[in-house]
């Protein structure tokens, strides 16, 4: 049964959502080096967790922007 569902429509649909949501945990975790927590507890894990994730959307806002070209004098 289980097979029979990953090879439907809703199986692939879920397969490429589930890709995006583990590449940005990958990024998070080689990138923004989110390997181990270092904050103590519940709250502090949350709280450095939305840290990284907001930096993580920082980076992506700041792509977003164009470049100003260059003037030649």
């Amino acid at each position: 049964m289980a097979r029979q569902i990953a090879r439907s429509w809703e199986g692939g649909t879920s397969r490429r959502l589930r890709k995006k949501i583990e590449m940005l945990f990958a990024h998070l975790k080689r990138i923004l080096k989110l390997d181990r927590l270092r904050l103590r507890g519940p709250n502090g894990a949350r709280d450095e967790f939305i840290l990284a994730a907001t930096a993580q959307n920082l980076r992506k806002m700041a792509k977003l922007i164009p470049m100003p070209t260059p003037r030649l004098a």
